[in-house]
């Protein structure tokens, strides 16, 4: 069950493919009867969509893009593609920095077992060696390991999430402690047990929670979307943001053929 604060509705910012004040209309009709958005304000000018919601992303980007036919990037965001060494275990995790002290993290993790996973931010976005070259949990402040919404505790330190009967994990939490500006180039792992959140008996525990070892990993990587500029993405690559966001969901749809395989 979903504590408060995770049911607690946040803005999420996206900038979508629309040209005229029908589709403008119609979006608005679709959000505004959907459970779990609170609010949607549109934008036709800048193309900006902001909704209030307690969705994850990526099903709120889903109802835009297939409501309409088109494409929309999710603002202020970065984005974990998880693979595990023999690609059973594999998802994708967002990190949306929606306020100064509060990032959502939400995303869906396949192949699991049943049950509750540790899933952590680690210092490093090296893969060189699997999951292993990731380096320790991502604690800038040199504490101790701890639970999600303790004082003592690694920023890293993200919890536990839960998968379901078929290994299938979706989850939203809102976290503190994350600033996605900080979190870039570093990755995202989840584990093969459950964090017992620095409360175990063994030294292990105020290390890791006793979660590893670990499954599958991603690095952290900037998302479409976060530059002004709505032409193009950046100077390296030169692609528009909608050329990207046919990319990401390419990728996207990868991922979703290894889970039905």
């Amino acid at each position: 069950m979903l504590s408060a604060e995770e049911q607690r509705p946040v803005k999420l910012e996206f900038i979508v493919d629309i040209n005229d004040q029908q589709k403008v209309t119609e979006l608005r009709n679709i959000l505004s009867n959907q459970n779990g958005i609170k609010n949607a304000d549109i934008n036709l000018d800048n193309k900006r969509v902001v909704v209030e919601t307690t969705l994850q992303s990526s099903k709120v980007q889903n109802i835009i893009e297939n409501s309409l036919k088109t494409d929309a990037v999710l603002m202020g965001a970065a984005v974990s593609a998880v693979v595990g060494k023999d690609s059973r275990v594999c998802g994708l995790v967002r990190f949306i920095q929606v306020e100064e002290n509060t990032c959502v993290v939400d995303g869906s993790i396949d192949g699991l077992s049943p049950g509750e996973h540790g899933i952590n931010i680690h210092e490093f976005g090296d893969l060189s060696s699997g999951c292993d070259s990731c380096g320790d949990h991502y604690n800038p402040f040199r504490k101790s390991h701890g639970g999600p919404t303790d004082s003592e505790r690694h920023v890293g330190d993200l919890g536990n999430v839960v998968a379901d009967e078929y290994g299938s994990a979706r989850f939203r939490l809102l976290n503190r402690f994350v600033k996605v500006s900080d979190i870039i180039g570093r990755s995202f792992v989840v584990h093969a047990n459950k964090d017992d959140y620095g409360l175990g008996d063994n030294y292990l525990s105020k290390m890791t929670g006793n979660s590893e070892p670990r499954l599958a990993c991603g690095i952290i990587a900037r998302s479409a979307g976060l530059f002004e500029n709505t032409k193009r993405l950046c100077t390296c690559s030169g692609a528009t943001i909608w050329e990207e966001r046919k990319q990401a969901k390419a990728k996207e749809q990868i991922f979703s053929n290894r889970t039905s395989s």
